[in-house]
């Protein structure tokens, strides 16, 4: 059988179906614009695929909106000190993101003058940035005929040439059959174009088959697979880790938090001191409380799911008379205490005994 994907007529029904279909972003120069001559910003773009790396376009649009406003320019995210970039990044997820975010604008301001590179390989060689987002900022910024495949486009794929090897063994046959589509024109439209497809018509559940630009040579359609693909390996079951977090409150209402560690999960962020997190079969894991004090057990526990492991934490709870020194960790002022600074898995506990 011929595959009728493979055909170029596709890039153009496909950029014609975005002229008029594509969706608003608040990183996105529009296709009427650019054809205009508005040309993207590459901080923006760059910034918005980060924040997007595992991460919903719902949930990303607000904290892109609030670093933005806060920090317009790379200069100024390079500028900016750490603890303030990763408090406005608690609640996105994958720390070590808003750690690299860092190092990369640092990075080009010290070796790229403050301008995005535009060139693939200059953009690997900086913090943070891999093989997809480098093609990103390469065809969304600067319009370079650089292949996007992330997991709309893998669907799309997948269906489009009726591809049924699993995920993640197809992932390089699903690149080569995208990398012979990339356009050399209009590349940057073409990969917000293809992605907004899978997002919005090629969707996981229920595709709108009836209103796909590509309708007629999906072969998965014709052969009635869609639903099916892509296919994927089951999913081994997620380890249960436990741990316990000490809350404690001094009289003047100043709480005891911790920098933790900036290699690891949730590294550079503020958190509440507590154990390891491990797997446990008898007791929970208490660790060492980071003061002395009478603790109290709060009713209920934090539920937090990582990518790789299921967490159970038990909060303790003190209410700390007088100006007592700490093990560990350090007493933040009431007037600088933002539970909103605090990852998700911390602004839990910190709900628990409220």
């Amino acid at each position: 059988m011929r595959d009728t994907a493979a055909t170029c007529s596709l890039p153009d029904s496909l950029l014609d179906w975005y002229d008029t279909h594509a969706r608003i972003m608040p990183w996105r120069v529009s296709p009427a614009d650019r054809a205009a001559g508005v040309r993207p910003d590459p901080y923006r773009i760059w910034l918005s695929e980060v924040m997007l790396q595992q991460t919903t376009v719902a949930t990303v649009r607000e904290y892109f909106q609030r670093f933005t406003s806060r920090w317009p320019t790379l200069q100024d995210l390079a500028a900016a000190p750490d603890a303030d970039v990763m408090g406005e990044w608690a609640g996105l997820g994958y720390y070590a993101r808003a750690r690299n975010l860092l190092k990369c604008a640092r990075a080009v301001v010290e070796q790229h003058n403050g301008q995005f590179p535009a060139d693939h390989a200059a953009l690997l060689k900086l913090p943070g940035i891999g093989p997809y987002t480098a093609s990103a900022v390469s065809s969304i910024a600067f319009d370079l005929p650089y292949t996007v495949l992330d997991g709309n486009v893998e669907r799309v794929m997948a269906r489009l040439h009726d591809i049924h090897t699993p995920l993640p063994a197809a992932k390089p046959e699903l690149m080569a059959k995208a990398q012979a589509l990339t356009p050399s024109y209009r590349s940057g439209d073409y990969a917000q174009a293809i992605m907004d497809l899978g997002a919005t018509i090629c969707t996981p559940k229920s595709p709108a088959c009836g209103i796909c630009p590509w309708r007629e040579p999906c072969l998965a359609r014709k052969m009635g697979t869609a639903a099916e693909l892509p296919r994927k390996l089951p999913k081994k079951a997620k380890p249960i880790r436990h741990g316990t977090v000490y809350l404690a409150r001094r009289e003047d209402g100043a709480w005891l938090l911790e920098t933790r560690p900036d290699k690891g999960l949730l590294g550079g962020m503020l958190g509440w001191p507590g154990s390891d997190w491990v797997d446990a079969t008898g007791s929970r894991p208490a660790g060492r409380a980071p003061i002395e004090a009478q603790w109290h057990e709060a009713a209920g526990e934090v539920r937090h799911t990582f990518t790789h492991f299921h967490l159970m934490l038990t909060v303790m709870r003190a209410d700390l008379a007088g100006d007592p020194t700490p093990e560990t960790g350090r007493f933040i002022p009431v007037s600088d205490f933002r539970p909103s600074d605090l990852p998700t898995v911390m602004r839990k506990a910190f709900d628990l005994i409220q």
